[in-house]
């Protein structure tokens, strides 16, 4: 099921979110991730790419595939959407249980298929960050399985320039025992910031041991998304020598 991003996130997130992982309630897992993708104005097809094909790629890894096998669940839940600004949403993944390579491989070919390309499409706006929280919180709330762990996934090349200020969806997202990780498609935002991975460690990132990695091509940011997933599924802590790290928490 795809939500148009002219629904509202309450409505969209509900339909889909609300769905157990694979049709079971209460379901174990050793992670619940949502993998929230700008999609705004500046996400030219080159970086749409990069974060579409990326995300698949990484799902189809070794170091993934063996990390979420590898858990005392032996299971992650996923769910993908794509946002800008407030109220323009896409879920492209709703909640899908992942327990081996063949789902994991399944939940990756639904991504590259269906994820922004960056032509021909509806969409682009403002870059609401605070928004992306809030419809990652809301689809972890309405999600009715366990986690050990909740992680929101930022993917974003630009500052928060829409709706509330992000530090208050943070805030909210961290009361719910919520971590929020990040993941850079460029190292600045041109005319705003010269240091978008430090804006995105005091303003976005929370909980513990988060991190935020910075890339510029499609090469470290495949590579750096493997290595955050495989991390997040596992729970453990950014080795000290990372040098995709630009913060840790």
């Amino acid at each position: 099921m795809l939500c148009l991003q002219s629904l509202s996130v309450s409505i969209c997130l509900l339909a889909v979110a609300a769905l157990p992982a694979a049709g079971e309630d209460h379901i174990e897992v050793d992670a619940a991730i949502v993998f929230a993708v700008d999609s705004s104005t500046s996400i030219d097809p080159e970086r749409a790419d990069r974060q579409r094909i990326g995300h698949a790629e990484a799902l189809r890894s070794r170091e993934v595939i063996t990390a979420i096998t590898s858990g005392p669940a032996g299971c992650i839940a996923i769910t993908y959407f794509e946002w800008s600004s407030v109220g323009s949403l896409r879920t492209i993944l709703p909640w899908q249980l992942v327990c081996n390579e063949a789902q994991a491989r399944a939940a990756a070919q639904t991504i590259e298929d269906y994820g922004d390309t960056g032509h021909g499409r509806s969409r682009g706006g403002r870059t609401s960050i605070s928004f992306a929280i809030d419809a990652a919180s809301l689809s972890l709330r309405a999600w009715s399985g366990k986690a050990t762990r909740t992680v929101i996934d930022i993917s974003v090349n630009g500052t928060n320039n829409d709706g509330l200020p992000v530090e208050i969806s943070r805030r909210q997202a961290l009361a719910e025992g919520h971590v929020i990780n990040a993941i850079t498609l460029d190292r600045a935002e041109e005319g705003v910031t010269d240091d978008l991975a430090g804006y995105l460690h005091e303003a976005v990132i929370g909980g513990p041991g988060a991190f935020v990695l910075m890339t510029n091509n499609p090469a470290d940011y495949a590579r750096a998304l493997r290595r955050k997933l495989a991390l997040e599924i596992s729970g453990l802590a950014l080795p000290a020598d990372a040098t995709t790290a630009v913060y840790v928490r």
